[in-house]
C-alpha cells in the first residue's frame, strides 16, 4: 500500500467517514495541534517514560479521532463519557504531585533542563488545541469534554513540569518585571 494517494493535493483532506473538508478547517488544525501535542508527549517519554504519560499518549488518540469524526457518528467509535473520567484521573494525578510542590510565588519561566523545557512545549502546545476547540465550541457543545481534558491537561504539564525541577533539584526561576 502506498502511503500517498495525491486526493489531498487540491487542499482537502477526509474525515473518518470519507467526507471530505479543507485542510485549513478549524477541526483539522484542532486534530493536527492534538497529533503535534502527541508527538511531544513522546519527547517527554523518551526522557521520562511512565505509564500514565503512555495512557494520556493513547487518549490523545482518540481526542485526535474524536475531531476527525462527524459528531453524528461519535457513538458508532467513541465513548464520550470516557473522556469525562479520564479528565477526573488528570485531577487525581495533578493532586497527587501538588502535594509534593512548594508554594507559587509568581509566574515561572519555561526551563530548567530539556525535559523541563519539553514538558512546557506540551502544555503550551496543549492550550493551542484548547484554544481551537473551543473555537469548535460556538458552534457545536458537543466538544465541551474534549475542551475540559484538554484544559485540566495543560494543568497537569505545568505541574509535571514543577515536579521535574522538584525531582531534578533545578531551581524554579520566577519572572522578574523590569518596573
Amino acid at each position: 500500500m502506498k502511503i500517498y494517494t495525491r486526493t489531498g493535493d487540491d487542499g482537502s483532506t477526509s474525515l473518518s467517514d470519507g467526507s471530505r473538508v479543507s485542510k485549513s478547517d478549524v477541526l483539522l488544525h484542532a486534530y493536527g495541534t492534538v497529533d503535534e501535542l502527541n508527538s511531544f508527549l513522546g519527547v517527554v517519554i523518551s526522557q521520562f517514560n511512565s505509564e500514565f504519560l503512555t495512557e494520556i499518549q493513547n487518549e490523545l488518540f482518540v481526542v485526535g479521532g474524536m475531531l476527525a469524526t462527524p459528531i453524528r457518528k461519535w457513538d458508532k467509535y467513541w465513548d464520550i463519557s470516557h473522556l469525562s473520567d479520564f479528565t477526573k484521573k488528570i485531577e487525581s494525578e495533578i493532586d497527587k504531585l501538588s502535594v509534593e510542590l512548594p508554594p507559587m510565588r509568581g509566574f515561572i519561566l519555561p526551563q530548567g533542563n530539556k525535559l523541563i523545557s519539553d514538558t512546557h512545549v506540551c502544555r503550551t502546545v496543549c492550550r493551542r488545541a484548547e484554544r481551537l476547540v473551543c473555537e469548535i465550541l460556538h458552534n457545536n457543545s458537543q466538544y465541551n469534554e474534549v475542551q475540559n481534558l484538554l484544559n485540566r491537561l495543560s494543568d497537569y504539564f505545568f505541574i509535571l513540569a514543577r515536579f521535574f525541577h522538584k525531582k531534578s533539584n533545578i531551581p524554579e526561576i520566577y519572572y522578574k518585571s523590569n518596573s
